[in-house]
């Protein structure tokens, strides 16, 4: 009889689920945790962010120009002022369209909505008219909104943009982004609402509706509007 070889059976190899082997289940759940963390990192408010309901425009989101940093502001604590030591010794000024510093402690007794923007921004343009018709609707009982611009060219492009929409609020040109990034911010726009005492009450990353603007600036309203001429604005051409 011709010598057959030995019968050998080796059992196929199969994945812990179907053909996929556990290390491939691994990293394919490490990509779906890595991809929820970000979808959650550019959709979450800075630190302190409002609650309220129906505070931003379903509409739009945030446009991002930076990584969320490891800790923004909060709620509670004073806002920064808008005068920046820099590391070569100087001091950088906040100022409007016009050159004109713009300094918080001006503004004391008075309800202040900054919004940081920027011309070139989708979100940012669509939320101008916000902006505008709020703005005017409060100012007499005390609001101030303080729209700094963020990376733009030149203060005469920005000039140029809020006189063709006629934006009569107060406009800060922060090309470099120094007061920006003082503020903990890595979207546009970006909103604070800071109370007649200089104590932030709310911050909300994202654009927002009338409503929800409506809603923040009646927060932090002063109980008797303050006497006095607010801030000059810089807006319109000269």
């Amino acid at each position: 009889m011709t010598d057959r070889p030995g019968f050998s059976h080796r059992p196929e190899r199969h994945g812990v689920v179907g053909p996929f082997s556990g290390r491939q289940l691994v990293a394919a759940f490490a990509s779906i945790v890595l991809a929820v963390v970000v979808l959650v990192a550019i959709t979450t408010p800075l630190n302190g962010g409002s609650n309220r309901p129906g505070t931003v425009d379903p509409r739009a989101t945030s446009y991002l120009i930076g990584p969320p940093p490891p800790e923004g502001l909060h709620v509670g604590a004073t806002a920064p002022e808008f005068t920046v030591p820099l590391g070569d010794g100087s001091t950088y000024q906040l100022a409007d369209l016009d050159g004109r510093p713009i300094r918080l402690a001006d503004l004391r007794g008075k309800a202040v909505w900054i919004n940081f923007w920027a011309t070139w921004c989708p979100p940012c343009q669509a939320e101008v008219p916000v902006l505008r018709d709020v703005s005017a609707r409060y100012r007499d009982r005390g609001l101030e909104l303080i729209a700094i611009s963020v990376q733009e060219t030149s203060p005469e492009d920005v000039r140029a943009y809020a006189g063709r929409y006629q934006l009569g609020y107060t406009i800060g040109f922060d090309g470099s982004g120094v007061i920006f990034h003082e503020y903990k911010a890595y979207g546009l726009p970006t909103q604070v609402f800071v109370d007649p005492n200089g104590v932030i009450r709310s911050i909300v990353g994202a654009p927002l509706d009338e409503a929800g603007a409506v809603a923040q600036v009646e927060a932090i309203l002063p109980s008797v509007a303050p006497r006095g001429s607010a801030l000059p604005s810089a807006s319109a051409p000269r």
